[in-house]
């Protein structure tokens, strides 16, 4: 029953994500955009323009008639502006450009989990709830030992936080054993 349920609440994260052009994360900034994610960058009547990418390590999509553009750390709303007026003038009057995060990259839960992996991202993720897609905390875990290293924290600090902290895309969630 408890594995029915998650997959439930994935498939319905999954379905309604790609139906948001600008993406947000749980401190309602914008999504921005890293390597590891799958987006669709679709111009309204332009079929040979409307493409699916998966972003490479190195934060670069290969874009039709723009060729390579780097698009890690880039807002949805940023790219779609730079397709827009790359396309804008040469090739097309007025495009209309949408970009859309199909999935997003992985969120990492590791420590007293029951199954400590990558799990994918959804919009209004929380340390509870990716606790929860890792199938629960263990006998010894503790709930006050729980810390997050934030994608892109250079020195990978890992910073306390509570089980209603927002977690990110390509987050790193460690939930420490707890001390009897």
């Amino acid at each position: 029953m408890i594995i029915f349920c998650r997959f439930l609440l994935l498939l319905v994260c999954f379905c309604l994500a790609p139906f948001q052009a600008v993406a947000q994360d749980a401190s309602n900034r914008p999504y921005v955009l890293g390597p590891g994610d799958q987006i669709q960058i679709q111009v309204y009547g332009e079929e040979d323009l409307t493409v699916k990418l998966r972003i490479e390590e190195q934060g670069i999509v290969s874009y039709p008639f723009l060729g390579d553009i780097r698009v890690s750390g880039m807002p949805t709303t940023a790219l779609q502006r730079k397709i827009y007026d790359g396309l804008k003038g040469d090739y097309l009057v007025n495009p209309d450009v949408r970009v859309f995060v199909l999935e997003y990259r992985p969120v990492y839960v590791n420590g007293q989990v029951r199954r400590p992996g990558g799990y994918p991202y959804v919009p209004g993720l929380t340390v509870q709830k990716a606790i929860s897609l890792a199938g629960g905390m263990t006998d010894l875990a503790s709930t006050r030992g729980l810390s997050l290293i934030r994608e892109g924290d250079d020195k990978n600090k890992a910073v306390p936080v509570s089980m209603d902290s927002p977690v990110g895309p390509g987050d790193i969630l460690v939930v420490e054993e707890r001390f009897f």
